[in-house]
């Protein structure tokens, strides 16, 4: 007896594209969409979070949206490997209590691992927390520059 044929995987350069495009042009309407480019168990970490699940990862970017204005983020470079790829990306905002409407970026990396279906299995966003988010805070960022300078005198 002849099995289906399953339909064909999606490659790779075809899955970390349409994840490219999803992030470039994501919105709070959008974040729903997640489960579409993530399998139903994904990993995501960053330094700030760890968790794992469609409805978690959802959770982190829907959270993104209300605290900061107007998050967006450019992929600046990529390189795909087999089932794995690495996005350089630079995360634009602002801050909605202090220094309101000056963009501020984040630059940082990620690295995704895809499944046979193009789906992604893990999520990890890397980026210094230290240099790219807390040394632009009014107080925390003044202890950090100047920690910064006794490191490195």
């Amino acid at each position: 007896m002849e099995q289906p044929l399953s339909p064909p995987a999606a490659s790779t350069e075809e899955a970390v594209s349409r994840v490219i495009v999803f992030f470039e042009t994501l919105s709070p309407a959008g974040v729903a969409q997640l489960g579409e480019l993530y399998a139903a168990d994904a990993r995501f970490k960053d330094p700030f979070n760890e968790v794992q699940g469609v409805p978690a990862i959802q959770g982190i970017f829907s959270h993104m949206f209300e605290a900061l204005e107007q998050p967006r983020f450019v992929v600046t470079g990529r390189v795909v490997q087999g089932q794995q790829c690495f996005l350089t990306w630079d995360f634009l905002f602002a801050f909605q209590n202090f220094h309101k409407g000056v963009t501020q970026t984040v630059r940082g990396a990620s690295h995704l691992v895809l499944n046979e279906q193009g789906l992604v299995t893990l999520h990890r966003d890397y980026w210094d927390a230290a240099e790219e988010l807390y040394e632009k805070l009014p107080v925390v960022g003044a202890l950090m520059r100047w920690l910064k300078r006794r490191a490195n005198s």
